[in-house]
């Protein structure tokens, strides 16, 4: 794979630029150097596979419900030696899409309550708009 452009590497990663440019403010992209060039461009930044790697490990961590300093700890664990501590991050992220979980479960199965009381009358006050205080 040939050295991309900022643009080139959020294409390949499916993120807008500012996407990048955001991760790499909080430490999860690294910010390469600019290469110097002849002409009066200043360089350009140029990024690899490893950063198209990095930058898809972050999103698909994100898409797992790993925070962003969860996905900064991740980064940092030695993929052989730390085994215990991802498996322990990942326990823990776990349970707390389980607690997630079953809260939208009781959001859902209440407001479903709440649809079919309003649909069973016409008469007096919406119980959706007055179980929110309205």
């Amino acid at each position: 794979m040939a050295a991309m452009s900022i643009s080139g590497l959020a294409q390949a990663g499916g993120v807008g630029v500012e996407t990048i440019r955001f991760y790499q403010r909080k430490g999860l992209l690294h910010v390469p150097e600019k290469q110097t060039r002849n002409d009066l461009s200043g360089g350009i930044r140029r990024y690899g596979e490893k950063d198209l790697r990095r930058l898809r490990f972050v999103r698909a961590a994100q898409q797992a419900g790993f925070t962003l300093e969860e996905i900064r700890t991740l980064l940092s664990l030695d993929a052989g030696q730390d085994r215990e501590r991802a498996r322990a991050l990942a326990e823990e992220r776990l349970i707390q899409l389980d607690e997630k979980i079953e809260a939208l479960e009781k959001a859902r199965a209440s407001l479903r309550q709440l649809a079919r009381a309003c649909a069973k009358s016409d008469d007096g006050p919406c119980p959706i708009l007055r179980s929110f205080g309205v």
